[in-house]
Formats: structure tokens, sequence, C-alpha cells
């Protein structure tokens, strides 16, 4: 069984990124368990998703320690969440910082060495979603560059990405959406 976390800043997109993985896990034949926790994620406060895949799963929750792979949308919040990841586990990480409200003030600053940290406790990725998704002209679209990029991943190379996706945003949204996951396939780790 693999246990992954989907960790970002409320309207980042990190609940249809899952959706979208879940159903490509599903239409692979595996068993597939997801909870999500949105918190005060409407006022760009953190969320979260669980998703656990293999032959047979029991429960969606991911107890600390126990995560083989961690994505996240938002520097920090790879930091809020590196306790549920497992020695060794896999950590892809956008190179995109949201300053919270209580940062926004000017007060308090940016905590530094994030992805340091990471580095050095986990195999960790940097992936330029969000300078991807502005090049394709909208910076919303950063969750489904991530998402190309995490599918590189040879868990997850076979699945069928473009028939999910294809199913999963509203048609007028679709082109950007195709391409801006092709794009994160494209960028080098």
């Amino acid at each position: 069984m693999t246990s992954m976390l989907i960790v970002g800043v409320g309207g980042q997109g990190a609940i249809l990124f899952s959706k979208i993985l879940t159903e490509a896990l599903v239409e692979k034949g595996y068993d597939v368990k997801m909870s999500e926790v949105h918190g005060m994620a409407q006022r760009g406060g953190s969320v979260s998703t669980q998703v656990r895949f293999g032959k047979k799963v029991l429960s969606p929750i991911i107890g600390l320690g126990e995560a083989d792979i961690l994505v996240s949308l938002e520097e920090m919040e790879s930091a809020r969440y590196c306790s549920y990841l497992k020695p060794g586990a896999i950590a892809i990480i956008n190179r995109y910082r949201l300053l919270p409200g209580s940062l926004a003030d000017g007060k308090e600053s940016y905590p530094e060495g994030i992805v340091d940290f990471m580095s050095a406790h986990f195999e960790t990725h940097l992936v330029e979603a969000a300078a991807a998704a502005q090049a394709l002209g909208n910076s919303r679209c950063m969750n489904l560059v991530l998402l190309g990029a995490m599918s590189n991943l040879e868990a997850f190379k076979d699945l069928d990405w473009e028939t999910v996706i294809r199913r999963s945003v509203p048609q007028r949204l679709l082109d950007l959406n195709l391409k801006a996951f092709e794009a994160g396939r494209a960028l080098p780790w």
C-alpha cells in the first residue's frame, strides 16, 4: 500500500489534484481511499488530503511517520506536514510561497530553510509549477503542473491521466489544464 499527502492552501486546487489522482488510480484497478481536510481553506488556510492505494486499503487515514509521498502546492505546507512522512519518503514541493495573513503585515517573515530541511530528511524534488503555470497565462493551473510532475514517478507513469483530466475539469478550462499537465511532465526535477 502507498500512502500520500497532498497539501496546500485554500484555493490552490489540492482537492481537484487529489480527485484526479484518486480516479486515475481506481481506473487502474487499485483499491483507493481518500480523506480531505479543508480547515479554514476558504480564508487561505491549510488544506490536506490523504490518499492511500494498493490491493486492499482499509482506511484513508495516515498516521505520523507513515506517508510515502508528500506533494505540496506551497513551501510552508510541506514543513507543516513533514511529520507524517516516513524516513526516505518522497517530497514533491512547488517552489511557491503564499504569505499567510500573519506574515502579510510584515511583522514576521516567511520561514527560511524549509527546502534545505526537507532535502536533508527526505528525497525532495522542487518543482517550478508556479512559474510554469504563469508561462501558460494562468497561475491557477499550477496544481495540474504539479500533478504532471508527480506523474513521472514510477508508480504513476502508466495511469490514464488525460482521460481523467478530461472528465474532471470544465470544458472551458480543459485545454489549459491539459497543457499544464504536460508542462509539468516536461519539468526537470
